[in-house]
């Protein structure tokens, strides 16, 4: 049986992922519950509104998309709040409930639209998420859209951005 060159604890010298070690299990651990308690993908707001139409429960938290309008118009998750982020000082209040948790999204992983949203409005009181992948990844995994012309979807779901003969990526 071999064994793989440097098992000790030691990182491998030269080894670009590891001349910054990894964090403690305890400091990752810290780090990962935040995380999550700050974003939320986009396979588990679709999940959410899936079943928040076929039970009629209540939803749990508002979904703002926080692009500008010709954006809006171009595509959003239907039951979305239009809400860009220059306006969220003026109009969040009027719009959105405190009582209940917001998760904002804009374009893309390219794009920090949704973290700027997010903090304008945590910075109102408002307890809120930021949905990964933003719209861009939304459409990449298949689910449906409203744009100005009326609802729609791809004809499939990209294959390496989305399960494959699944519902669930088991994640």
């Amino acid at each position: 049986m071999t064994t793989p060159q440097n098992a000790s604890s030691a990182p491998a010298a030269g080894n670009p992922v590891l001349r910054v070690p990894p964090a403690s299990p305890a400091a990752a651990a810290a780090y990962f519950a935040a995380s999550l308690a700050f974003h939320a993908d986009v396979s588990d707001v679709a999940s959410a509104f899936r079943a928040h139409r076929a039970s009629g429960a209540e939803l749990g938290f508002q979904l703002v998309d926080s692009r500008s309008t010709p954006s809006w118009d171009q595509a959003h998750v239907p039951g979305a709040i239009h809400l860009p982020t220059a306006l969220v000082p003026e109009q969040a209040e009027r719009l959105l409930d405190k009582n209940v948790p917001v998760v904002t999204y804009c374009w893309g992983p390219g794009c920090n639209g949704g973290a700027r949203s997010a903090l304008a409005l945590a910075e109102l009181g408002f307890q809120v998420k930021e949905m990964l992948g933003g719209i861009e990844y939304w459409i990449r995994e298949g689910f449906e859209v409203e744009t100005w012309q009326g609802t729609r979807r791809r004809d499939e779901a990209d294959p390496l951005t989305a399960p494959t003969g699944s519902d669930d990526c088991g994640c």
